[in-house]
């Protein structure tokens, strides 16, 4: 169990460092930004190189609504739901830390929205509050279908990290003007803390609806009926 939630603590931290670090640092970087397309990428591709390098361990979640749907599905012996769960914010945590220490060292420093997830004023279109829950539970119950589908038995082996790796970015793809995109309430908290205020107010948003949609899209495919 120590080398799941090791395995797991690893894969979170880099989808945070990899994806809210591609936001803080290259999203807008003068004359040779990423944008959101390379936000997106970034994030898909932290996926797909840890469930390669570590999915073998722990399944590689690297995020609680994750862990729900597939204790759900079940896939995720619930004793351990909460073990995966808190070493999956602890790397967040950590990792949104290693963030902040390297932003900081910048000259003419500010903390700005550091990659925050938010709704109304605080998200990047301007979406509301009912926008942003109906998108993220609709996300993350797909992502969750995606997930369980591809790690199937009945889908050739190898493969689950590329297809869910593409899943995230396609999630990004789409939500990023809406939220800056969660589906993932690990990733969430760790930028939440540091931008304190309006991020912590807003971040039960971002617990709520990925937990519902994964655990949404772990009934959906039972009723699929997977029996892996």
């Amino acid at each position: 169990m120590q080398k799941k939630l090791i395995a797991e603590f690893l894969g979170t931290f880099w989808l945070v460092f990899g994806g809210c670090g591609s936001a803080i640092f290259a999203a807008a970087f003068p004359s040779l930004g990423i944008g959101f397309l390379g936000v997106a990428f970034a994030f898909g591709l932290t996926v797909l190189t840890m469930a390669f390098a570590v999915g073998g361990v722990s399944g590689g979640h690297f995020n609680p609504a994750v862990s729900v749907g597939l204790t759900v599905a079940g896939r995720l012996p619930s004793s351990q739901l909460i073990p995966y769960v808190i070493a999956q914010v602890v790397g967040a945590i950590v990792a949104a830390a290693v963030l902040y220490l390297i932003a900081s060292g910048k000259a003419d420093f500010q903390l700005g929205g550091f990659a925050a997830n938010g709704y109304g004023e605080h998200s990047p279109g301007g979406y509301s509050l009912v926008s942003a829950l109906v998108a993220e539970i609709v996300l993350t119950l797909f992502f969750l279908i995606v997930i369980l589908g591809s790690t199937s038995s009945r889908v050739p082996a190898g493969f689950a990290p590329i297809a869910i790796g593409l899943a995230l970015t396609l999630i990004h793809l789409i939500s990023i003007p809406i939220t800056n995109t969660s589906v993932n309430p690990a990733r969430s908290t760790g930028q939440a803390l540091f931008v304190g205020g309006w991020a912590l107010q807003q971040l039960w948003l971002f617990w709520v609806a990925p937990i519902v949609g994964g655990a949404l899209g772990g009934i959906i495919w039972k009723l699929l009926g997977d029996r892996d």
